[in-house]
């Protein structure tokens, strides 16, 4: 099992910058990739972007692309979301996932945590 703790949500100032945190712990030997998906109220849960854990490679969603930018310290197990340029649109809570997905993009992660709340202002 891994357990998957996020942090650092709260309210910004459109244009303004967030960064998001996800300390997971556990089996984390066993992870092939880390994720950030979220949801906005009356909307589906959608991919916002992934990293693969030990090559490092990126993915991400085209209406975050150029303005978040997802990280890794694989010391500390944790996995980072920083948001700037943030847009009233990107306000949802967002969530933390773990494990081995088929496609990076997908929902089929194996862990989540329980979410943290993005609340951008115009």
């Amino acid at each position: 099992q891994v357990q998957l703790v996020e942090s650092g949500g709260g309210e910004v100032q459109a244009g303004g910058s967030l960064r998001l945190s996800c300390a997971a712990s556990g089996r984390t030997f066993s992870l092939h990739a880390m994720g950030w998906f979220r949801q906005a109220p009356g909307k589906e849960r959608e991919f916002v972007a992934a990293i693969n854990w030990i090559g490092g490679t990126t993915y991400y969603a085209p209406s975050v692309k150029g303005r978040f930018t997802i990280s890794r310290d694989n010391a500390k197990n944790t996995v980072y979301l920083q948001m700037n340029g943030v847009k009233p649109e990107d306000t949802a809570v967002y969530y933390c996932a773990a494990g081995s997905p088929r496609l990076y993009g997908s929902s089929d992660y194996d862990f989540w945590g329980q979410g943290t709340q993005v609340t951008v202002s115009s």
